[in-house]
């Protein structure tokens, strides 16, 4: 995990690139009705705007939010455990999804007077989906990747 606020900046861009990313190609899927390859493509066009923001969302109030919300379950003698990674996880998706899928309404699905019940309709499709990908793949693979990125820095820290 990071240890620093640069950590920090790379582990929100890889996680946010690729949560994003998924959420996309699932919400267009669900816009046409299966999985069909020209969605992987397709998704980079909503990647534009929406990588951005979740990367500002994210660094400005999910990060801040999710970890005080965490310091509050979390007891001192579970500071390694795998239940700490499992619930920063699970308090992000509760953080950013609502926030993501209201930013998705308002740019993508021309809500009109139905905002809140668009935006509801959304946030139940999207959290379960947000949460397995970031508990099973995405977060996984982002995690795989930040540890080699750092794992020089974290050998060092180590062996110190």
């Amino acid at each position: 995990m990071p240890r620093n606020k640069f950590q920090t900046i790379i582990f929100t861009l890889l996680m946010t690139f690729f949560m994003v990313y998924v959420m996309i190609c699932y919400n267009i899927a669900l816009d046409m009705g299966n999985m069909k390859n020209q969605i992987f493509l397709l998704a980079f066009h909503e990647m534009i705007i929406m990588w951005p923001a979740a990367i500002i969302i994210e660094l400005l109030i999910g990060e801040r939010i999710t970890m005080k919300l965490a310091k509050r379950i979390i007891a001192p003698v579970m500071e390694n455990s795998i239940f700490i990674v499992l619930l920063i996880s699970a308090l992000t998706v509760c953080v950013m999804c609502p926030i993501m899928s209201l930013i998705a309404v308002i740019l993508f699905k021309n809500p009109g007077t139905e905002i809140v019940a668009v935006w509801l309709n959304t946030v139940v499709f999207n959290f379960p989906m947000a949460l397995m990908s970031q508990i099973f793949f995405v977060g996984p693979f982002v995690r795989l990747i930040f540890n080699n990125i750092f794992k020089s820095n974290f050998e060092k820290a180590v062996v110190k």
